[in-house]
C-alpha cells in the first residue's frame, strides 16, 4: 500500500508561479515512478508529469512543457511540481500518482485556481 498526500495549491493570478508537493509512504519511496495528473471541471483526468524512480528520466505534457519542472526527493520520500508561468487553463484539482507493482495509487488532490 502506498498513501498519497499532496499540499501547495491555491490561487494565484496568470503568470505567477506555486509549488506543489507529495508526501508519500508505506512503501520504499525509491522503487516506483511517480507523477502528476490533473482534471479540471467537466474534463477528463489528464497527464501532466512523471518522474522514474532513480530521477534519471522526466516526461512533461506539452501543453506544461517548459513551463512545469518535476522532481523528488527520494530521502524525504517526497516529490514536487514547480509551475511557473501558470495560464487560466492550468486551473484544475492536481493529484499526485504512484505506480507500484501494476497499480495505480492517487492522493485526495490539491485545488489550483488561475486567475485572469
Amino acid at each position: 500500500q502506498v498513501q498519497l498526500v499532496e499540499s501547495g495549491g491555491g490561487l494565484v493570478q496568470a503568470g505567477g508561479s506555486l509549488r506543489l508537493s507529495c508526501a508519500a509512504s508505506g512503501r520504499t519511496f525509491s522503487t516506483y515512478a511517480m507523477g502528476w495528473f490533473r482534471q479540471a471541471p467537466g474534463k477528463e483526468r489528464e497527464f501532466v508529469a512523471a518522474i522514474s524512480w532513480s530521477r534519471t528520466s522526466t516526461y512533461y505534457a506539452d501543453s506544461v512543457k517548459g513551463r512545469f519542472t518535476i522532481s523528488r526527493d527520494n530521502a524525504k520520500n517526497t516529490m514536487s511540481l514547480q509551475m511557473n508561468s501558470l495560464k487560466p487553463e492550468d486551473t484544475a484539482v492536481y493529484y499526485c500518482n504512484a505506480y507500484v507493482s501494476g497499480r495505480d495509487y492517487w492522493g485526495q488532490g490539491t485545488q489550483v485556481t488561475i486567475s485572469s
